[in-house]
């Protein structure tokens, strides 16, 4: 009796030690909640999709790593990857020297230019003071909005916790422009709503060349080093290029060194 209670008890303690295993080996990719097609939005059945999507999918198979998808909220993606509610930012997060202060990137993920969007109507100066009694929005916590704030004081910043409300308000006439990346503005351009505006300009910044990564913790140097192999395989072997073709009409890769 004694020895099958120990029997009992070894299988026990060996079911949890595997659920426990399995669950450290989960990875959390964080996504961000407010839709932003095509990089990540729900489709008609509620589910999330996009470029986003199939590039994590992509790397974890390829890492072969267990991944789960959780969406939250943008500005609080920091603090969750930092308290260990998600492992990885994955999206549309500009690599920055501010940001790499804090915490660690892949290799680029992809890359795309920045825009100004407007009235098709509206004719704008974007020299030094030219966008003065302006309404720029911008969404927040993103590079956009820190470049306004140094380039374009004159201007009036108007942040959003999502892109299109931005997107909204220019369509409705209650802001001037919009800035943001390509990549997330090509939607709302094809859009009825977009029919009203178009690009203005391509702002100019080395803030805006640095690429698109996943964030991690520093000390997670494993996790980059899997995410980073997977990435530099997908380039490769090819895979990279009819996934970003399926999303965009132009260029947005990042070849890896």
């Amino acid at each position: 009796m004694k020895t099958k209670k120990l029997t009992m008890l070894l299988a026990g303690a060996a079911m949890i030690a595997a659920t426990a295993a399995a669950q450290a080996d989960q990875v959390k990719v964080g996504i961000a909640a407010e839709p932003y097609p095509p990089i990540a939005y729900k489709n008609a059945s509620g589910e999330w999709e996009g470029f986003a999507l199939d590039y994590a999918k992509a790397v974890c198979k390829t890492a072969k790593l267990d991944c789960v998808i959780t969406p939250m909220a943008w500005d609080g993606m920091m603090p969750a990857l930092k308290s260990g509610k998600i492992d990885v930012i994955w999206g549309s997060m500009s690599i920055t020297p501010e940001r790499q202060k804090q915490i660690a990137f892949t290799l680029p993920i992809y890359n795309t230019p920045s825009v100004f969007i407007g009235n098709k109507d509206d004719k704008f100066d974007f020299g030094s003071g030219g966008l003065a009694g302006k309404s720029i929005g911008a969404q927040v916590s993103t590079i956009h909005a820190a470049y306004i704030e140094k380039a374009h004081p004159e201007a009036t910043l108007k942040v959003y916790s999502q892109q299109d409300t931005a997107n909204s308000d220019l369509a409705a006439g209650r802001i001037d422009l919009i800035i943001g990346d390509a990549v997330g503005m090509q939607g709302f351009l094809t859009s009825s709503d977009g029919a009203c505006c178009e690009v203005k300009d391509f702002p100019k910044d080395p803030s805006f060349d640095t690429g698109i990564g996943g964030g991690m913790r520093k000390d997670d140097t494993k996790l980059k080093a899997a995410f980073d192999d997977a990435i530099r395989a997908i380039y490769k072997n090819g895979e990279f290029e009819p996934m970003a073709k399926k999303y965009f009409k132009f260029e947005v890769g990042t070849p890896p060194k």
